[in-house]
């Protein structure tokens, strides 16, 4: 190891560097060809012939989620114009809001919520990643260290007006040893609990710290984590969970975290307190379950294990010393470390997609993986109630809280996709068993809870859970005021609703 390199870390950082470029170039080139074919696909359908699909609405700019104000009345975020535009019958009313925008990456305005008493209570809730320059922007630096925010907005009938913030959390990932830029693992999600609560997820945004299971950083104790210090978990380094805040962004007394934060105290207790949940990748896709009110949460895998959890308090998702279950660990290295060649991006699995821990670091056996875990006082691990081996790029996650498709689907989960490379934009069906704790399978195959497919992007062995084609890029599934379901395509540029012909 000798030359520019003093020691292990700085030549797994200058190898895992290259490897991120040339894995993003061929990333972003294959999805920008594919999000512009989908454009002028075919309009999506549904496996199901009693039910057909129809567009409420076209021509808006990479819309990411929604939120009804009424039927025939949404409010629609866009993501790279920060703008939030206000469809009504079918048709672009107005823009109600325009915020200036860091859209690189998967930044930008990201995601919607009402408040549960809405609208006696006016507050309409507001993920997005703000610009440095006070314009839409994608140059990735152009945001703050901070740059990720959820601000309260109030509601007039016409206009939303800024009330405050929340929360301010990490956008910018830029190692001083590392000056690769990275503007992904945002997530963006937030919804509001049956508990009136608000629940707002934030992927790893590339921290390696001990919210993702590393207790003393990538690099050993004393070192510090990034230019920014860590690895604990202070405003710098909150990435990767599940946060729950009061409607007010003042944390609630029952937080799983709540006495372990109050005990360390400082910054740091302050904000492990705020956890409902940590040891997460990333995710576009979190949703409460209408029957149970449990919370269930989509995480991408990089190459190996798309997971689908039940998201309970004091949960550690296991990342990033386990993705998939855990029983399976051989597998999730295996695939990490292998120098196989994507069928679809013709790019090396090797790499966790993120710089500063190789995959050659991961465990070998189950009880090893779950020794390495950062386990806060009260925190469990759990594995995932279903799995996908490689990744098949999941997105938005909704349940159906109606019978207006037939009282077969009432209370089923769906699942949008993050790409295009599975029937241009698939929607996956999951059933939840009486218990609403487990998925429910009748294809034999799946009685693991793991669909075995063999290459990335690929649905062999979850076939029966396919219920749509041609949804695009589907960044959030909801059940719509009359009943229906409503699919919001980021890519398409357009809402979807899906209704049973039998009621037309």
């Amino acid at each position: 190891m000798e030359g520019k390199y003093k020691n292990l870390a700085m030549f797994v950082t200058d190898l895992t560097k290259r490897h991120y470029r040339v894995v993003t170039l061929f990333t972003c080139l294959l999805v920008m060809v594919c999000v512009n074919s989908e454009r002028v696909g075919a309009q999506p359908s549904v496996v199901d012939p009693r039910l057909e699909v129809r567009t409420v609405v076209s021509g808006l700019s990479s819309p990411t989620t929604m939120a009804f104000l009424g039927e025939n009345d949404i409010l629609v975020l866009e993501k790279e114009t920060g703008k939030v535009q206000r469809v009504m019958n079918g048709t672009i009313q107005s823009t109600v809001l325009d915020l200036p925008v860091n859209f690189g990456s998967e930044r930008g305005l990201l995601g919607i919520a009402l408040h549960p008493k809405f609208p006696t209570n006016s507050g309409v809730y507001l993920y997005w990643t703000e610009s440095t320059t006070g314009n839409d922007t994608s140059v990735l630096s152009e945001t703050p260290l901070l740059g990720n925010r959820v601000d309260r907005f109030t509601w007039d009938g016409s206009t939303l007006t800024l009330d405050r913030n929340l929360i301010r959390l990490h956008a910018l990932q830029q190692d001083a040893t590392n000056p690769v830029e990275r503007g992904n693992h945002n997530g963006g999600i937030i919804r509001f609990g049956p508990d009136g609560k608000l629940y707002i997820f934030i992927g790893d945004n590339g921290r390696r710290g001990q919210l993702q299971n590393l207790p003393d950083g990538p690099f050993g104790p004393g070192i510090p984590d990034d230019q920014f210090g860590g690895p604990e978990p202070d405003n710098a380094h909150l990435t990767g969970v599940v946060l729950r805040l009061n409607d007010d962004g003042t944390t609630p007394a029952d937080n799983p975290f709540f006495a372990a934060g109050a005990a360390l105290g400082g910054e740091v207790g302050a904000n492990i307190q705020k956890i409902f949940s940590y040891g997460h990748r990333n995710s576009f896709g979190m949703a409460f379950d209408p029957f149970s009110g449990k919370l269930w949460l989509q995480e991408n895998g990089d190459d190996s294990f798309t997971e689908l959890n039940l998201v309970e308090p004091g949960m550690n998702g296991g990342w990033v010393q386990i993705a998939g279950p855990v029983e399976r660990i051989a597998q999730f290295k295996a695939i990490e470390t292998s120098n196989a060649i994507d069928p679809v991006t013709m790019t090396s699995y090797f790499g966790l997609q993120q710089v500063r821990w190789p995959p050659t670091l991961i465990a070998d056996t189950p009880q090893e993986a779950l020794s390495r875990l950062f386990m806060l006082p009260g925190a469990h691990y759990s594995d995932p109630k279903f799995s996908w081996k490689f990744e098949v790029a999941p997105a938005g996650l909704g349940f159906l809280n109606s019978v207006a498709l037939g009282p077969r689907y009432e209370g089923d989960l769906f699942l949008g996709e993050a790409r295009t490379f599975l029937d241009a934009g698939y929607l996956f069906r999951l059933r939840l068993n009486r218990t609403r704790r487990e998925i429910a399978v009748t294809d034999s195959a799946l009685e693991d809870k793991v669909a075995d497919n063999p290459n990335k992007f690929d649905i062999t062995e979850s076939e029966t859970l396919l219920f749509g084609r041609g949804f695009g890029v589907g960044t959030d599934i909801q059940t719509g005021p009359n009943g229906n379901l409503f699919v919001v395509s980021l890519s398409n540029g357009a809402i979807y609703e899906i209704f049973s012909s039998r009621r037309r």
